[in-house]
């Protein structure tokens, strides 16, 4: 989590007691919790990028929900954390199914077929159907600051993709992008009713079986291009399943339990442009001006959406 992004997230923890489920944890957690999730989600277009190129989509969602699956199951035997309840997998079901199934399977598959620009554009559509979903479903309502910030950060990411984009084609490359933002958006709002009664830790752990069941079909494919792929790309594989995945949906669902789906869709907005630094960094892809404006952009609204708006409970 960078200096700048604690920053820009201290809003976060800036709910009443009386919608906490432990209100006298220190808000640290929740601020970190948040950084670490957008800095390690911004990092998985780079690691999917990288691994891309020897596992086609279905074998690295496969691969990468498997071993987040693995670690996510050993925490939860060690911490022995209770499961969901029968009464409580629907909710599980839809978000296991749409976020840790469907959606990675067509962003993995949209990104081939478009470039990444124009893939971010796309599946960044998912924060402003989170707020209007959770506002619509969760009874957050629809506060005017958080949806001014949302299309104000949604700007940003356009300037982004603009600048990085080589076009926008309609085609089944779109299609597979925007299905990837509509599963997200789904999969948050499905997840959120179900945190106020268990961890974040079983609910991300159950929901991740449930993708990975989704993705088994994919499991002969797997052995044959594992057996084929550099060191690389495996090593790729493996980091998208312990920090994107099992931890970073841990961290989210964390600090997701202690907030409204509308901000946390707001602070979202800050991987795009995290996204293009660390490809700067690790890929030596050099932004251009007009991505820099986008990133600042995407910040300016975000802190936009995570002022104090007059409290409205969530129901939980």
């Amino acid at each position: 989590m960078t200096p700048a992004t604690g920053g820009f997230l201290t809003g976060f923890v800036a709910v009443p007691a009386e919608q906490s489920i432990h209100p006298h944890r220190p808000r640290q957690l929740v601020v970190g919790a948040v950084g670490f999730t957008i800095v390690a989600w911004a990092s998985a277009f780079v690691a999917i990028r990288s691994a891309g190129k020897a596992f086609s989509p279905g074998p690295l969602s496969l691969l990468r929900l498997g071993v987040a699956a693995l670690c996510l199951g050993t925490a939860v035997a060690i911490r022995r954390e209770r499961l969901p309840s029968r009464s409580e997998l629907t909710g599980v079901l839809v978000c296991g199914i749409s976020w840790f199934g469907i959606y990675n399977l067509a962003l993995n598959a949209g990104e081939r077929r478009v470039d990444a620009g124009t893939a971010a554009m796309i599946v960044y559509i998912g924060p402003v159907l989170i707020a209007l979903l959770a506002g619509w479903l969760l009874g957050e309502g629809f506060p005017r600051i958080l949806l001014l910030g949302c299309t104000v950060s949604f700007a940003g990411v356009v300037l982004i993709a603009v600048a990085v984009s080589d076009g926008f084609h309609f085609g089944s490359g779109v299609l597979l992008c925007l299905l990837a933002a509509v599963t997200y958006a789904i999969g948050v709002v499905a997840q959120k009713p179900v945190l106020a009664r268990r961890s974040s830790l079983s609910i991300t752990f159950t929901a991740c079986v449930v993708g990975l069941m989704v993705c088994a079909p994919f499991g002969p494919q797997l052995v044959h291009e594992a057996g084929d792929a550099p060191a690389r790309a495996v090593a790729w594989s493996v980091y998208l399943g312990v920090v994107p995945t099992a931890c970073a949906f841990t961290t989210w669902a964390y600090a997701l339990s202690r907030t409204t789906a509308g901000r946390m869709a707001s602070a979202s907005f800050l991987v795009p442009p995290l996204a293009v630094l660390l490809g700067w960094i690790i890929l030596g892809e050099t932004p251009t001006s007009l991505a820099v404006v986008g990133g600042v952009v995407v910040l300016a609204g975000v802190t936009l959406a995570q002022r104090r708006a007059p409290h409205h409970r969530v129901g939980r």
